[in-house]
């Protein structure tokens, strides 16, 4: 189909030169437009100035236009202002200035100039992720682990797997923690504990002379900047690590959240890391490094780590929990993970305290007829519809201080002993994780609690990944089929998958991450060389596409120049993840939020991962995941225990649960909705997604 304006240079035609799919003829169509545009120029006696003839002067002339311009995005860094405190503590060479610095901000020069310390030592055989945080015994109640839970010895036979690292933060109590609410004028820079000494220092920081909070935290960020001394195969050795919330991404796009926000949470929680182990599962090595200003310091947390996990406490129990979940006679396991076993502990069902409320099923199938009439009116090519699942259930009894063996958790439960509690025998938010993982490995997983946030996440699918040469690579994800008798092997989910539909979805989203990478990486630069791949993973079969894209080099005379572009431009640049979104991604994001009734998704369709002071990064999309946040608890006397879903027979055990704090759990899960979407199809696809996370609420409680 095509159209031309009877009088004006106006065409248009129902094609798309631009898509990766498009055949070599596609470029007949610019170049014919291209033709047309000129011909009607020269009938109409509107020459360029530019010697027309010369094809080198034309295109030198086109790329000196605002247009082209504009086609590429500035780096972050070239958008700081001079003399801005992000600028002051990067040029700060001497004692004085950095006196000078310090005097205006007590966080500009902390962690600046570190030296990295680390050591390798091997990975005790059975011990994994979750043995490994559990012996370092780490005390707080914030924690980060990114964890590549498929890349256990039961998973290396199935294919596709990537997952290669897992990183664990530690000393977090020390660490710098940055956090930004959308829409504020400031961010919020504390840290609560210097040199082992409580001091809760908090600071407001203008956002003026940053442009962002990107702007910021590339500062920051630069300013700490660390040359690549470590192993080449170390993906982290120190730096941000946290999460973006999808609203954080509607913003840097230009959506508006629509009404005003009853809370005041943070949409960026970064945290400058500085103690890690990174746990190379296909080496059999754990590397235990910090970045420090005093080498003795830093050696010293180093020789006492390495010391605990090879203790022959720790190992003894690792080769214990091995030996258990290895394979019986009958060719049966035990459990699915060394991490998995536990001593047998009495449950009670969940029926009794915890309450479900999961989407409605002709609610769900409405709001995807809602997508269709928007994408038949021409507003959208693909909208990424979601819903959440809420589950209300009695506070569990590590909410708080997630470890056991802490001096304030154990006086905690100590005083919760003396007293009756249903919650007793609730897993916790970390238990939660330990059984999600077991039965849901996936490449990256994550377990994160910041601040009010904690999130339990079996993420699939990567959304960035940069590396120190601005290498960068994005592996959109659409497209599922959930593992049954009738699906069973790689080849049967292919051909249910390559299908115009499904391919169409992932297609529409792939054009879209192209154009994200452009906007930094410029043309030229960017290109798929995996294009509808279909993985295996434990319960279900994707379809993903690989797009790669090289940032613009920093100028020849100066390799760390303030203008160059990091793999942080390319992160701020494409959020909310395409394949969160739909087609395209602004007015996608837009009708999404009129149809979701602009509820918010919080942590669900943002990302999780890090920045590395080396100049790597790592990001996934947070999906097959459950969160919560702690000012969302409440005690009954703030509902009405019917509205918690409390069974109205007044056993003692519904009775005790109506009288106990309640915490409140969310899952997001959705899919792409297309013109050749059926209401059934997706509401089933949504259910099949939701499955998994809501199945560790059950989990060990019969």
């Amino acid at each position: 189909m095509a159209v031309k304006h009877r009088t004006r240079p106006f065409w248009g035609l129902q094609y798309h030169p631009e898509s990766v799919c498009t055949e070599k003829e596609g470029n007949r169509v610019v170049v014919n437009w291209f033709r047309e545009a000129m011909q009607w120029n020269e009938r109409r006696g509107r020459i360029a100035s530019s010697n027309a003839d010369d094809d080198a002067a034309a295109a030198a002339d086109a790329m000196s236009s605002p247009f082209a311009r504009d086609a590429t995005k500035p780096s972050l860094l070239s958008q700081l202002t001079p003399g801005s405190s992000a600028m002051r503590v990067s040029a700060a060479a001497t004692r004085q200035e950095s006196a000078a610095v310090a005097a205006t901000g007590w966080w500009e020069d902390m962690e600046v100039d570190p030296l990295l310390r680390s050591v390798a030592v091997p990975l005790p055989r059975g011990m994994q992720v979750p043995d490994v945080v559990e012996a370092l015994d780490l005390e707080g109640a914030e924690r980060i682990v990114l964890d590549s839970a498929n890349a256990a010895a039961s998973a290396a036979a199935r294919p596709d797997v990537r997952g290669r690292y897992s990183i664990i933060a530690a000393g977090l109590e020390e660490a710098l923690h940055i956090e930004y609410h959308t829409g504020d004028d400031f961010a919020t820079i504390r840290v609560k504990c210097v040199d082992g000494l409580p001091v809760e220092l908090s600071q407001q920081v203008p956002l003026a002379g940053h442009s962002s909070i990107w702007g910021l935290v590339a500062g920051f960020h630069e300013a700490r900047h660390v040359e690549a001394t470590e192993p080449a195969e170390v993906p982290f050795v120190g730096g941000f690590m946290g999460y973006i919330t999808y609203e954080q991404g509607l913003m840097d796009i230009g959506v508006p959240l629509g009404q005003p926000r009853p809370h005041h949470r943070p949409d960026v929680s970064l945290l400058w890391v500085t103690k890690s182990l990174v746990i190379d599962h296909l080496a059999g090595v754990i590397h235990i490094q910090q970045l420090c200003a005093h080498s003795s310091e830093a050696d010293a947390w180093v020789e006492k780590t390495a010391a605990r996990l090879l203790s022959p406490q720790h190992t003894q129990s690792a080769r214990v929990a091995h030996d258990f979940a290895a394979p019986r006679k009958d060719g049966q396991y035990h459990h699915h993970t060394a991490a998995a076993y536990q001593p047998p502990v009495k449950m009670r069902r969940p029926s009794r305290s915890t309450t479900i409320q999961t989407p409605l099923t002709k609610e769900y199938e409405r709001k995807v007829e809602l997508c269709q009439d928007f994408i038949a009116a021409g507003d959208s090519y693909e909208l990424c519809l979601t819903d959440q699942t809420r589950i209300t259930r009695p506070r569990s009894d590590s909410s708080t201080t997630e470890h056991p063996t802490a001096p304030v958790a154990r006086k905690q439960q100590q005083q919760r002993r003396r007293r009756p509690s249903l919650a007793h025998a609730l897993p916790s938010s970390w238990q939660l994780f330990k059984t999600l993982r077991a039965r849901q490995p996936a490449p990256f997983a994550s377990y994160l609690r910041l601040g009010a946030a904690t999130l339990v996440s079996a993420s699939p699918e990567r959304f960035l990944q940069y590396d120190r040469e601005g290498r960068c690579s994005m592996r959109p994800m659409k497209g599922t089929v959930r593992k049954s008798e009738a699906v069973a092997t790689l080849a049967q989910a292919e051909r249910i998958l390559h299908v115009p539909k499904e391919e169409a979805e992932n297609l529409m989203i792939v054009d879209l991450v192209r154009h994200d990478l452009h906007a930094i990486c410029g043309a030229g630069n960017v290109r798929v060389p995996h294009l509808l791949k279909v993985e295996e993973y434990q319960s279900v079969f994707q379809m993903i596409t690989v797009v790669e894209g090289q940032l613009p080099p920093p100028s020849p005379d100066e390799k760390r120049s303030s203008s160059r572009y990091t793999g942080l431009d390319v992160l701020a640049a494409s959020l909310p993840p395409g394949s969160m979104t739909g087609a395209p991604k602004k007015r996608s994001c837009e009708i999404l939020q009129q149809i979701e009734q602009h509820h918010e998704r919080s942590l669900y369709s943002g990302v999780v991962g890090y920045m590395c002071a080396t100049g790597r990064g790592d990001w996934s999309v947070t999906i097959r995941s459950l969160f919560r946040w702690d000012d969302e608890d409440h005690s009954p006397s703030h509902n009405a225990a019917s509205s918690l879903g409390v069974a109205a027979d007044r056993t003692g055990a519904a009775e005790g649960a109506a009288s106990e704090p309640q915490e409140v759990w969310h899952i997001g899960a959705g899919g792409a909705v297309t013109i050749l979407s059926t209401p059934e199809g997706e509401r089933e696809e949504m259910f099949t997604k939701l499955a998994g996370p809501l199945r560790v609420f059950a989990d060990g409680l019969h």
